[in-house]
């Protein structure tokens, strides 16, 4: 058997395992990275899966965090090509009945979003924009927040935060014990704000029924619509710049190579087998994987303590950010029936599509999350509105996110037929909204169901935070408080995943703060930067 000795060894090219990568190398620390597909990025992954020319986002579609991000900045990613445009129009809902949409804009335009929402509830229009205001420079404290590792107490933190930053707004500590449902609708009193919140929430990652989770609305979603990004040329352009930078540390990149087991011995980890090949690693092994795949298929019950075998067993899957992608190839973009209110709605960076109430947006979100397949709805995407390299000239290509049941709640003659159906049927509806939308605009779509992530990207169930985002695996509690600190209980075993804290995204924090965690244990460099304070 070929044997290769490296100083660390990284499971998985997502965007976690190349940030992880990347600062290992430049600590001095030998470094390579196996990847069982033939490309880096993870979830950061744009294809041209239906016809040429067309660039689809299969995952991930907007980036909230490039200006706090770590790496972007310490790694020079925007002199290594990396390019983005922020949308004027950020968010929208539009109508079947042709009624005023609600368009949220930039943070510098929020006079517009002010008249946009006013429409239905000046009062709501009002509040929204003082929470846009209020939020404007929270990114600096929300990096503090996911750029370190989880500290117990966060809750009642954020408790405090919420009534000292939103007290004058009548918001008590109590807040944040609040599912999302409930702060909205105590908040605003349109429907039609109502019915957006609710999906945007969802959209992030929260469902609008978890407990403990309201605090999110005023914070984390509030900061975020306004500051939605797209990367130009598709999000898989962050994967290409951060595995530049990886490059130019001096990282070693191996594609196609799955990871077969990870070697312990002596109750340590010493490296991995992949292919065939044994790959040593003298002082640190992290995974990119989930906590289920490293400390199961991967280190075995043979070589893990039995408490962690137990609890990485028991780590849950969906349903809150289990996804299917929707993939069109159009003429023209969609034309809204409410565009004769507010044209900008027709220039949406992310629009929302089949509700016309807060009662079907939160029973879409409760079928999809009890596995029953939802009454079609959709966010949607048309990225070439803004970046016309993503379709040929004169088309458009449109990307949206279903939220789906579970992968194993249908068979694989169940997923055949949604793939076969549930686009055409999202269409009519679709056609409700914007009448252009009908057969002969799409030259040719695709659907990429839960099954298809779940084999391609091992994302069990489909979930690509790669496990359930509810109270007891969250925060502190991610995956379980044993392992929080992405240290796995097994010496120089790690992870650095979306299963760690804070979870998925594009954000590049679970790779960020493994970081610090290995860095701290091995006596290597930090990456704090006092002016950023993290």
């Amino acid at each position: 058997m070929r044997t290769d000795t490296y100083d660390a060894v990284v499971i998985g090219a997502g965007h976690n395992g190349l940030c992880l990568a990347a600062y290992l190398a430049r600590a001095g620390l030998s470094t390579v990275i196996v990847e069982r597909r033939h490309e880096e990025g993870g979830g950061a992954n744009t294809e041209e899966p239906v016809l040429p020319g067309f660039r689809h986002n299969l995952h991930a579609n907007y980036m909230e965090f490039f200006d706090i991000i770590p790496m972007i900045s310490d790694f020079g990613l925007w002199d290594l090509g990396l390019r983005s445009i922020t949308p004027e129009n950020q968010c929208g809902i539009a109508f079947a009945d042709g009624r005023p949409p609600i368009v949220l804009h930039r943070k510098d335009l929020l006079e517009r979003t002010r008249a946009s929402i006013a429409r239905h509830s000046r009062a709501d229009a009002d509040l929204y924009v003082e929470l846009q205001e209020r939020t404007r420079d929270f990114g600096p404290l929300l990096a503090f927040g996911i750029y370190h590792p989880p500290m117990a107490g966060a809750e009642q933190a954020a408790g405090m935060l919420i009534e000292d930053w939103f007290g004058h707004l009548g918001v008590t500590a109590d807040y944040a014990l609040k599912s999302p449902k409930v702060v909205i609708d105590e908040m605003f009193e349109s429907p039609e704000m109502r019915t957006l919140l609710y999906r945007t929430s969802v959209e992030f990652g929260v469902g609008v029924d978890t407990p403990g989770a309201g605090h999110m609305v005023l914070t984390s979603l509030m900061w975020m619509i306004g500051n939605w990004r797209i990367t130009c040329g598709g999000t898989h352009a962050l994967a290409k710049a951060m595995t530049q930078a990886c490059y130019r540390e001096g990282v070693e990149l191996l594609e196609n190579t799955a990871v077969e087991r990870i070697l312990v011995e002596g109750g340590r980890a010493v490296g991995v087998v992949a292919r065939g090949r044994e790959i040593r690693a003298r002082r640190v092994v992290a995974s990119n994987a989930d906590v289920r795949q490293t400390v199961v298929d991967l280190v075995g019950e043979e070589h893990a303590p039995a408490r962690l075998h137990r609890r990485a067993t028991r780590f849950r899957y969906g349903p809150s950010h289990v996804l299917a992608t929707p993939m069109w190839c159009l003429y023209e973009a969609p034309a809204y029936r409410s565009a004769r209110w507010d044209p900008d709605i027709d220039r949406c960076f992310y629009t929302v599509v089949g509700y016309e109430t807060p009662e079907e947006a939160a029973r879409y979100i409760r079928d999809a999350y009890s596995g029953r397949l939802p009454e079609p709805a959709a966010g949607t995407w048309v990225n070439s509105l803004w970046d016309r390299a993503q379709a040929p000239p004169g088309r458009h290509a449109a990307t949206g996110w279903y939220f789906f049941p579970p992968a194993s709640a249908l068979d694989p003659s169940g997923w055949q037929e949604v793939r076969g159906t549930f686009n055409d049927r999202f269409l009519a509806r679709w056609r409700d909204y914007a009448p252009n939308m009908t057969p002969d605009n799409v030259i040719a779509h695709k659907l990429y169901t839960p099954d298809q992530m779940e084999r391609k990207n091992y994302m069990w169930e489909g979930d690509f935070s790669n496990g359930e985002m509810s109270p007891d695996q969250m925060g502190a509690n991610r995956p379980f408080p044993e392992a929080s600190s992405y240290r796995l209980g097994i010496d120089g075993l790690y992870l650095c995943g979306p299963s760690a804290y804070p979870g998925g995204g594009i954000h590049a924090a679970c790779g960020y703060n493994a970081y610090k965690v290995i860095a701290a244990d091995l006596d290597l460099s930090s990456p704090v930067v006092p002016e950023r304070g993290y």
